[in-house]
């Protein structure tokens, strides 16, 4: 009999807190479903861009810092482009390898220093969830007009097996 791919919970890599139920992988990070945000009055962000339960690889640059980019393209995946004061476009050289799930499977993280946005916070200034012992752990997107998903940093957390019960 084949069983399908093995949960496991992401725990703080300096405290070992849990910071996620039980996850399976997904083969790539899906693309963040389409969302009307300006017409949508209720929710203010979009819908996850991982499925609940899940998680994946970012493979690409992600988050800050923010440099001038030099050829056009978007910041980052799932994400238009950003521009300077100066009107240049901006590209992650954020880290790759970052985790991503939905935020709604998090748990124990407080948001800090989140970027300013009009309705949640944005990557664009690096990390901005803390684990419970202080220690930065994620990246938070959930404005309004940006994908509504977590970035675990692949440095500051770690996998463990899930408890079958």
């Amino acid at each position: 009999m084949t069983t399908g791919p093995e949960a496991v919970v992401f725990v703080c890599a300096a405290c070992e807190a849990p910071l996620t139920g039980p996850l399976t992988p997904l083969p790539a990070v899906p693309d963040a479903p389409y969302h009307p945000w300006w017409e949508d009055g209720v929710s203010r962000s979009a819908p996850s861009t991982v499925p609940s339960g899940h998680y994946a690889i970012e493979t690409e640059p992600y988050g800050a810092p923010l440099v001038v980019a030099e050829t056009p393209g978007p910041a980052m995946p799932r994400r238009g482009t950003i521009g300077n004061g100066h009107g240049q476009l901006l590209v992650s050289q954020g880290p790759r390898g970052n985790i991503v799930v939905d935020p709604d499977d998090a748990r124990g993280l407080e948001l800090r220093h989140a970027s300013a946005a009009c309705c949640g916070a944005t990557p664009d200034g690096g990390m901005n969830q803390v684990c419970a012992c202080g220690t930065l752990v994620a990246t938070l997107s959930s404005d309004c007009c940006i994908p509504y998903e977590l970035h675990l940093s692949a440095a500051h957390v770690r996998a463990v097996g899930a408890v079958q019960g």
